[in-house]
């Protein structure tokens, strides 16, 4: 579809002209029948099986298949996990083995309620992907002891999902943003089915009410399915759930609203193998009806995808009751149901009925492998087993980096850096037609990335100009659906952009600490080949919000990314558009990366030529001779500006200073990767004491003039020698709706406040700058009042304020 009818207005009700539009497609299939008695049994053991193994992992340490009456020593000192999802979760994953295996299908099962990782882990042990990867967890005694003992401990695996856990995209302690994550997963994956279970606490998380949303932005022709299950068992660590006060009517009602057809499943419990069985083949059925269609050729618009409500006792097959509380079916059951078994004879007691419920002997051979009848559901194919699908763990697929150069410009000129950022997004578009996306809190164009559009357009599947059309660009008003997207799709092999509104990435943040603990535990493990970089482009800064006020001036993300650890954080504040070029250039192409690119989207100078970019961009920093005295050489005082309108403002004040105080020395430095300030050791891209010294000398004082929270630059450099000589200006909290440049006067980083600065640092070592001091302030206050005058008086900056300055 051409781009320039993307931005047509709706057409009035009544008035569509898509052709041969299904607006309703269901599909009513008569599967009763579809479990026979065999593979039912089979079933209900692996279900057996894997419960023992949750609820083992969580109390014991010895006697690990009961094979004598349990003792206190078997008991673990620290009693660690939650129980009370797990029966749920081992009735999903059993079912979806079977029909993995049944219909051939590769799925990657998803896990909301991430503190159930004691049944996914015994899950994953019985079908061998714990042994796969790990040798430690063999099929055996041996190794079901190091899976029980080990658990939540220092030696095994934690109680939530992570990164060790095989099989993962998601990480468990990320509450909400299972069911993002799942959508970005499909994404570009036309063969690849996403189960996700998503529990009834997360239910009432923002990031899961925006996800319900996310399959309207799922083409079927071109992507997988996400097949959500509801997880309804009433309870959260404490209280009720939302949905599990609601009834049958009240929660089909909510989901056809959202667009769903939806089948219930729990009513009987007697049944729930039979009802799930038919209830998941009945959902792959939709599913590939759906499919089908698009793939067919035929327009296919609001298509119903399917949704599972199961409905399950908390923490399921526990005691009943235990001290007069109820257990099943309650709060109690949610983390260690039997708190006390190490201390309570009772509690020991109760807790070996429980376990002997499972009746364990059935289960395992002599060797502690599980009987083959358990084994008879799980894929013979490995690869099609839930733990192992490739595309969890293959890594980053092909990506071709564009040169940034054929897009770069002439030093002198001026241009958005974003504008030029979207021209780069358009050709890396084209060279990866499949597998790189650009997720937005719709923000685009405000942004100045329209160019982005130029071969390309928006994946609104609900949008009847942009449904099946292969947009590249996914537009949702919510940074969180936007965050969960981007991980499902980097998580498994492709490459995508993060741009949003520098006061609002904020609101992801969180999961943005979860990704990047992620991305550490994935290094460490053996089976995770590295992924693309999650890439964040923030704009709209607080240095120009000439729609919005002190509300939209935050640049406190740059902060959280600095606290991240040192091999995944990286932020970049590129000065100009060649520089951005670079940079866009390189977070792409680099792996295992948290990439913070933060740049202007007003037309600024271009001070260095495409060679020097590239150069200065993978240096880190340099001094720039042209603005600088004699080149930079014996400067009486180190000028820095890191950010875009900061750096304009620096090279401002030197001119400023050649013109007041000819006889005051400068140098002035720009630093585009943050990280090169920290001290040696702390980071990869730290500079050494002696380097450091080249470029900011070793005795002058250091003015800086940043773009964020001055506490960001003062912990960078903290541990370096002679931090007393470093003077930092940055982002004071001081805002409103106003002009560019009284931003920069509020906040002291206007370049009268850089030279106001720089006099009283050099004075310290010129004589006839000393001499001048005061006059010299004086003059600078001056200019000060007149501009904060010119500005209140006609609401505008001051006419020659942007004015490239010129060095002779």
């Amino acid at each position: 579809m051409p781009a320039e009818i993307l931005d047509r207005p709706n057409p009035p009700p009544g008035n569509s002209q898509l052709p041969d539009t299904v607006l309703d497609l269901e599909v009513n299939l008569d599967i009763t029948s579809s479990l026979s008695n065999e593979k039912r049994n089979a079933i209900q053991k692996f279900r057996r099986m894997a419960n023992y193994i949750a609820a083992a992992m969580i109390f014991l340490k010895d006697n690990i298949l009961l094979t004598r009456d349990l003792k206190t020593e078997d008991i673990k000192p620290r009693l660690l996990g939650h129980w009370g999802t797990c029966p749920g979760l081992t009735l999903v994953y059993a079912h979806l083995n079977h029909l993995a295996e049944k219909e051939n299908e590769k799925m990657i099962f998803v896990v909301g309620p991430g503190h159930g990782a004691p049944a996914i882990l015994a899950s994953l042990w019985i079908e061998g992907s714990l042994a796969k990867f790990s040798p430690k967890y063999s099929l055996d005694t041996n190794g079901l002891t190091n899976l029980i003992a080990g658990f939540s401990t220092p030696s095994g695996f934690p109680s939530h999902i992570n990164a060790e856990v095989p099989g993962s995209i998601h990480e468990g302690g990320e509450l909400g943003y299972a069911l993002a994550v799942a959508f970005g997963a499909v994404m570009d994956k036309p063969e690849l089915i996403v189960p996700v279970i998503v529990g009834d606490g997360e239910c009432e998380t923002g990031p899961t009410a925006a996800a319900w949303h996310a399959y309207k932005y799922i083409d079927p022709k071109e992507s997988g399915a996400v097949l959500p299950i509801v997880h309804v068992n009433g309870f959260k660590i404490s209280e009720r759930t939302i949905y599990g006060c609601m009834d049958d009517k009240e929660l089909d009602a909510l989901f056809t609203g959202y667009g769903y057809q939806v089948r219930t499943v729990g009513h009987d419990l007697e049944k729930i193998d039979e009802d799930m069985a038919a209830s998941l083949q009945w959902a792959l059925g939709v599913i590939r009806s759906i499919q089908k269609t698009a793939r067919e050729d035929k327009p296919t618009f609001k298509p119903r995808w399917p949704v599972i409500i199961l409905r399950t006792p908390k923490g399921w097959g526990a005691p009943a009751k235990y001290k007069g509380e109820f257990i099943e079916g309650s709060f109690h059951s949610h983390q260690v149901p039997l708190p006390d078994v190490r201390t309570n004879p009772e509690g020991l007691k109760s807790l070996q009925t429980w376990l002997s419920s499972y009746k364990p002997g059935e289960l395992f051979t002599e060797k502690g492998k599980p009987i083959d009848e358990i084994l008879s559901i799980i894929p013979k194919d490995e690869g099609m087993r839930l733990g192992q699908v490739k595309e969890i763990h293959a890594g980053r697929e092909i990506f071709v980096v564009p040169d940034w150069k054929q897009l770069a410009f002439e030093r002198g000129s001026e241009e958005s850096c974003m504008k030029v950022v979207g021209k780069y997004m358009d050709l890396a578009f084209q060279a990866n037609p499949t597998g790189l996306r650009l997720f937005s809190p719709d923000e685009l164009e405000s942004n100045k990335l329209g160019a982005v559009f130029d071969n390309t357009s928006r994946n609104f599947q609900w949008d009847e100009y942009s449904f099946g059309n292969g947009g590249r660009v996914i537009e949702i008003l919510s940074e969180h659906t936007c965050q969960g997207m981007i991980q499902g799709y980097t998580l498994t092999g492709r490459t995508a952009l993060f741009p949003s509104y520098e006061a609002f990435i904020g609101i992801a943040q969180t999961m943005m600490v979860q990704y990047s603990k992620f991305v550490k535990m994935a290094k460490e493990t053996n089976f995770r080949a590295p992924n693309a970089s999650l890439n964040y482009l923030v704009t709209s800064t607080w240095t120009r919000q000439e729609h919005n006020g002190f509300s939209h001036q935050n640049p406190g993300f740059i902060t959280a990314v600095l606290n991240l650890k040192a091999e995944t954080a990286r932020v970049y504040l590129p000065p100009d558009a060649n520089c951005f070029l670079s940079t866009i250039a390189h977070c792409l192409g680099s792996k295992n990366y948290v990439n913070l690119m933060v740049g202007s989207k007003q037309p600024t100078a271009v001070w260095l030529s495409p060679e020097e970019a590239g150069i200065h961009c993978r240096a880190g920093a340099g001094v720039w001779r042209f603005c600088s005295t004699d080149e930079g050489l014996r400067p009486d005082v180190v000028l820095v500006g890191i950010g875009t309108e900061v750096t304009f403002e620096v090279i401002a004040a030197a001119a400023l200073l050649r013109e007041l105080a000819p006889e005051l020395r400068v140098r002035v430095v720009n630093v585009t990767d943050l990280m090169i300030l920290e001290a040696p050791g702390s980071h990869p891209h730290a500079l050494s004491d002696d380097d450091f010294n080249f470029l900011f000398t070793e005795d002058r004082r250091i003015v800086i003039n940043y773009h964020g929270y001055r506490r960001d630059i003062a912990g960078l450099v903290f541990g370096r020698k002679g931090i007393e000589r470093v003077h930092i200006e940055g982002y004071r909290e001081e805002g409103s709706t106003t002009t560019p440049f009284d931003m920069m006067l509020r906040n002291h980083v206007s370049r009268y406040h850089v030279a106001m600065e720089a006099v009283r640092s050099a004075a310290a070592v010129n004589e006839r700058v000393a001499l001048r001091t005061m006059e010299l302030k004086s003059q600078l206050q001056s200019r000060v009042k007149e501009t904060q005058r010119v500005i209140y008086a006609t609401g505008a900056d001051p006419q020659e304020t942007y004015d490239v300055p010129k060095f002779t």
